[in-house]
């Protein structure tokens, strides 16, 4: 896993995110390069004063300290001035599929008071997860509501509301990399298959109401045509993705650099503009 980080200095160390320590930096924790000679093959300057540091991964996030110094001279007296100047600031990288995948579902139920409403949902993401764990798919960020629901012509039913979100980063999910020369690739076959199996598993509960209406329902169970899928496909706000400017990490969500922005529900990373006209974009 690779991406890029683009950071405006001219030097800077990394300070105390924890006992790892990328090959990146040297045994005291410093980077040193110029133009001329950057600091490693992994590091480069611009000549704009831009150090560009390949392979940021995950791991290296956290805070980062950026110290300047140049001369200056009088032109009357030619005395030199060291100034100093340092800057801290975070640096967070985080990695994002390519889209994921929003679903949501209701079942009735009996009351919304009671254990069996946790049980029944905690048994669900149990078996979706099972449904798609050989995918290294996993369901995440699960959440339910009881609501009373006005049938017409009828009375009130209580139906439980569940969400969840399938990722394709379950835990391991890098061993479907091994054998895949793009990686973007291969979890995002996955992730369209998870999406397969759980239509389909939501497509046989409605199967199995259908073929028992001559024979008692339980309380609980599936409601028809209430399956609903939304595709995921955006990053937090302030980070994007760049496939042009970040090849081998198409998927990664990286910072923003500064003069741009990302709006909410968006994945890239767009140039502030000044609010002079009607409906210009602005940086917050």
């Amino acid at each position: 896993m690779r991406a890029w980080a683009l950071f405006s200095a001219v030097l800077w160390s990394l300070v105390g995110v924890g006992t790892q320590r990328s090959s990146l930096f040297s045994k005291k924790g410093f980077v040193y390069g110029t133009i001329e000679q950057p600091g490693n093959r992994q590091i480069n300057i611009t000549n704009t004063g831009k150090l560009v540091v390949k392979d940021f991964i995950e791991s290296l996030s956290g805070l980062y300290t950026c110290t300047l110094s140049y001369k200056t001279i009088k032109a009357e007296t030619q005395e030199e001035t060291t100034i100093k100047k340092r800057y801290d600031f975070m640096i967070f990288a985080y990695r994002e599929p390519d889209y994921s995948y929003h679903m949501a579902v209701r079942f009735t139920t009996k009351s919304c008071v009671g254990r069996y409403n946790d049980l029944l949902f905690r048994v669900l993401k149990k078996i979706l997860d099972n449904l798609i764990s050989d995918l290294l798919c996993h369901v995440i960020e699960p959440s339910y509501k009881c609501h009373s629901v006005k049938i017409p012509e009828g009375d009130f039913v209580h139906e439980l509301f569940i969400a969840f979100q399938v990722n394709p980063f379950a835990p391991g999910w890098k061993s479907v990399c091994n054998n895949s020369s793009d990686c973007e690739d291969a979890t995002n076959r996955n992730i369209l298959k998870a999406r397969d199996r759980i239509e389909e598993f939501f497509r046989s509960q409605a199967y199995i109401l259908h073929h028992h209406v001559n024979k008692s329902i339980p309380a609980m169970h599936f409601v028809d045509h209430s399956f609903q899928v939304v595709r995921i496909d955006n990053c937090r706000p302030g980070f994007g993705k760049n496939e042009g400017l970040h090849t081998n990490c198409a998927s990664c969500c990286v910072v923003c650099s500064p003069g741009t922005f990302s709006p909410d529900a968006d994945v890239t990373c767009q140039i502030c503009v000044s609010v002079h006209t009607y409906g210009a974009k602005s940086c917050p």
